[in-house]
């Protein structure tokens, strides 16, 4: 809902009369998407060790391991890179509060690392999970993981297309 919320602000701030200015993204941002999308990914192939057996076995849990630890590695070179564009835009001199345009694309990125720094922590606590007992292992934990996790990357896309039209 925060997300719709700077969105219409975002549309209701850039129609008023006053300093709006277009900025160039940083480029990237494109590579992070393709990490993200990438993410989305390994973590399927993470998940598809399990199938519908009953059982975890050793080796399904070995592949899905790997396969998590690609997605997380993934998932933190997002935030990397995300830290990076911030960077960019300040050697370019803008900052949270240069003009209205910069400010919105602070925001909106900056809520999504924050959400995404969520599923995050939830691959480290399957992996966790992987890598110590398996008797504790849930499987829908895994699912809901999976679902966040690619919501994630829909809402980046989402937003890189308003970031891309709108600033």
């Amino acid at each position: 809902m925060s997300f719709a919320a700077f969105t219409s602000a975002l549309f209701v701030r850039e129609g008023a009369p006053g300093d709006w200015t277009h900025l160039t993204l940083p480029a990237i941002l494109y590579a992070n998407t393709c990490a993200l999308l990438l993410s989305s990914f390994t973590l399927e192939r993470a998940r598809s060790n399990f199938g519908a057996h009953p059982y975890i076995t050793i080796h399904a849990s070995r592949n899905a391991i790997t396969w998590l630890a690609v997605t997380l590695a993934l998932g933190l070179l997002f935030v990397a890179g995300q830290y990076e564009a911030w960077r960019d835009l300040a050697r370019q001199g803008l900052y949270l509060a240069t003009n209205a345009n910069s400010s919105f694309f602070y925001v909106l990125t900056g809520m999504h690392i924050l959400h995404l720094l969520g599923g995050i922590a939830a691959l480290v606590y399957l992996l966790g999970q992987l890598v110590g007992s398996q008797s504790t292992f849930r499987r829908s934990a895994f699912g809901n993981t999976a679902v966040y996790w690619h919501f994630m990357g829909a809402l980046w896309l989402y937003l890189l297309l308003v970031l891309r039209t709108k600033l």
